[in-house]
């Protein structure tokens, strides 16, 4: 049996240290794959990349995806897609800005994914997205663009908004296409203080929470009977 983890830098498995982005070893899909060496023969295949968006997964699902002929595909995307290019916010703050990827356009990248692994005979299972810290993730920004950017975000509501916009979106859509989900969103905020859960550009997990993530996929695994 095997699983693909499709996504972007939190299925790659970076972390915020000591002010540099790293790629954490025990990362989601390694721990999910211990947790799976006593069950029966599971092959989990990280094929996260860093600073992606649904348009890029769409561009490399044909490759990194239906080739393998996966049982299984857990989709993790999203906290790219509606986030913001923050050099042009930084350089015009009262000008009218949209995220990287359109809600409209991440909703139907997401639909054409589903129907393109269904099709290919492999189970799509969509994880919401992972909650951000929001305080930690401006203080990191304004160290690269400066303070320019508070009055925007002022303005909009900032990404938390446009964050928790985004997973309602897909929750929608989990709901209209009948989609498995794994909620790691509610997982994470119940688990623990996100302060320990989120490295420290309040974005990406630390070690500590992607144990928890794992720990989440593995049960829902185990409760929807993939696990035997």
């Amino acid at each position: 049996m095997q699983i693909v983890c499709f996504g972007d830098s939190v299925t790659r498995g970076m972390s915020y240290i000591e002010g540099r982005l790293r790629i954490i070893k025990q990362n989601y899909p390694t721990l999910l794959q211990q947790s799976l060496s006593s069950h029966r023969n599971f092959d989990v295949v990280n094929k996260g990349t860093f600073n992606d968006t649904s348009d890029g997964l769409c561009a490399r699902l044909e490759t990194d995806v239906l080739s393998l002929n996966p049982d299984y595909v857990l989709i993790e995307i999203g906290g790219n897609d509606c986030n913001f290019h923050w050099d042009e916010v930084a350089l015009y703050p009262d000008r009218t800005h949209e995220p990287n990827v359109p809600l409209k356009r991440y909703l139907d990248n997401l639909h054409k994914m589903i129907e393109q692994i269904r099709d290919s005979g492999s189970v799509p299972i969509l994880m919401t997205l992972v909650p951000l810290d929001p305080v930690r993730y401006y203080a990191t920004l304004e160290k690269v663009y400066g303070f320019a950017i508070a009055r925007w975000i002022a303005l909009c509501g900032g990404i938390e908004h446009w964050h928790a916009m985004y997973n309602q979106g897909l929750l929608r859509l989990i709901h209209s296409l009948s989609v498995s989900t794994i909620d790691l969103r509610t997982a994470l905020k119940k688990s623990s203080d996100l302060s320990f859960l989120l490295s420290d550009d309040g974005i990406h997990p630390s070690a500590l929470g992607y144990q928890v993530m794992s720990q989440t996929i593995f049960a829902a695994l185990q409760e929807k009977v993939l696990v035997e």
